[in-house]
């Protein structure tokens, strides 16, 4: 049997990098984790192919070597998703389709064959059924499976020259409700977790696959179950001192992660570089409104500030579009951001995506206008808000184009640079490629670039107030350069 993953691309988002990218020579951020998860599932004696369309084209002769096609795709891929569907309908394949969009969305998807959640009980249910004959056109997770179940990833199927990071998963689930979110409609409000054992094979594997650098891992809320965190964190450590520091790790948190000293030190001992937050507001009446309590029990600069105290770079969610927004919410938004010294952060629309808490009740209240397109900073709404339409989207281009001006952003970056003081280097990818890079950066940045006057000003300061921190710096400019030229197609 011959097994054909596929994963659809990405548009041209604020989250897909693609600018920034450039610059080293990769493709994509990160691997899709779920299929070389869905891979290391199926049996050894079929032969699979990944493509994944963000790093490499689709041909039909990958089609025509396929006995079955497995499609994994989120709700911003689902255009691309479509399109290979309808290809693979006209070449008569078997389609096998889940992850996110599919366990949200599905009635429209005409595949052979729906995942609904996650897979581990329901994938082996599949293939016994397959070799009986007997498949079954849709296949739903009635429990969250135990994490336990879950193999190490495929790592073999992908070229590691075509990403800037690895992905390894440590848990499922978020304890809080935020109405907004759909991670605890899809893995639930009980965070569940692998062993300890479990994630150090899957950096075993890496690590012996010649993988050096940064790894995220991907739980969207890394901390939601404390208690494991902190047995894990440990054996993290050891593991990443017996081996020399081979990866830096990035991943999601909830702002409470400000409250723990013992797990902030932790976790900067692990290495752990850089951390996602959804902060989303500073208005604590829409923090209310969308249920995100967490956020509202202590000053919010404040944590920022004490993450950024263990070495760790914040990066963070904001999002404007709640009923509770005031008229002058795209300047506090805008101060905020300068403030908390956060060169990387995210600033979306309020979105409804399916089947949330948000989606119910503006369903129940008659405001919903379509599906979402499932990219947040494309300024299309998806419900009729209480500020002015209007109103509100020129606002929100107001926040984009004032936080990623070239020297509002590099002044950001010098800020943030004199806060994160990390204690360990992040491993080298190697000289060549970081003066290849380099290169690439001054070139475009400081000589093709419109705004290369700002460029130099901010190198000036870097090399007399940051000297030790350059490449961090460059690394940090790249991914301005990015979130500009996105500015510019959307806001323009």
């Amino acid at each position: 049997m011959k097994a054909l993953l596929i994963y659809p691309e990405f548009p041209d988002t604020y989250w897909s990098f693609k600018h920034a990218l450039a610059f080293s020579g990769k493709s994509s951020a990160f691997p899709p984790l779920g299929l070389l998860t869905v891979s290391a599932m199926l049996p050894n004696t079929w032969e699979k192919r990944l493509i994944d369309m963000n790093v490499e084209t689709l041909n039909p002769q990958d089609l025509e070597w396929a006995d079955i096609i497995f499609l994994s795709a989120m709700l911003v891929q689902k255009d691309s998703l479509n399109e290979v569907i309808t290809a693979c309908l006209a070449r008569g394949k078997r389609i096998v389709v889940g992850g996110p969009y599919v366990s949200t969305t599905h009635d429209h998807i005409p595949a052979d064959h729906i995942f609904i959640g996650e897979a581990e009980n329901t994938l082996p249910e599949f293939l016994r059924d397959f070799e009986l004959g007997i498949p079954q056109p849709i296949y739903r997770a009635t429990e969250k499976p135990a994490l336990t179940e879950t193999p190490i990833p495929d790592f073999s199927l992908i070229n590691f020259n075509y990403y800037s990071a690895m992905s390894v998963q440590y848990s499922r689930g978020c304890p809080f409700q935020c109405e907004f979110c759909d991670i605890i409609e899809i893995y639930g409000r009980v965070p569940r977790t692998k062993t300890n054992q479990q994630i150090i094979a899957e950096l075993e594997a890496l690590y012996n696959a010649g993988w050096r650098g940064m790894v995220f891992i991907v739980d969207d809320n890394f901390i939601g179950n404390k208690r494991n965190v902190k047995q894990f964190l440990p054996e993290l450590i050891k593991w990443s001192q017996q081996h020399e520091y081979p990866f830096s790790f990035i991943t999601e948190a909830s702002v409470n992660l400000a409250d723990d000293d013992d797990l902030l030190k932790m976790m900067q001992d692990s290495g752990f570089r850089r951390v996602f937050l959804g902060i989303e507001t500073p208005v604590e009446e829409s923090l209310k409104e969308t249920h995100k309590l967490q956020n509202t029990k202590h000053n919010l600069l404040d944590s920022v500030k004490r993450i950024q105290s263990y070495g760790m770079e914040v990066m963070a969610g904001f999002i404007v579009g709640f009923d509770n927004d005031p008229e002058d919410i795209f300047d506090r938004q805008i101060e905020f951001i300068r403030e908390s010294a956060i060169p990387l952060e995210m600033v979306g629309l309020l979105t409804a995506l399916p089947d949330t808490q948000l989606w119910r009740r503006l369903k129940k209240e008659k405001r919903l206008l379509q599906e979402s397109s499932g990219n947040n900073t494309d300024c299309s709404v998806n419900f009729v808000p209480r500020m002015e339409i209007n109103r509100l989207i020129e606002g929100y281009k107001q926040i984009l184009r004032k936080i990623y001006g070239s020297r509002e952003y590099y002044e950001r970056v010098l800020k943030c640079l004199s806060r994160v003081v990390q204690n360990k280097p992040e491993p080298s990818l190697g000289f060549f490629n970081e003066g290849v890079a380099f290169f690439r950066v001054v070139l475009k940045l400081g000589i093709i670039d419109k705004e290369r006057r700002e460029f130099w000003r901010f190198l000036k300061k870097t090399l007399f107030v940051h000297r030790n921190r350059f490449a961090q710096a460059i690394r940090l400019a790249a991914m301005g350069y990015h979130f500009r030229k996105l500015t510019e197609k959307y806001c323009s």
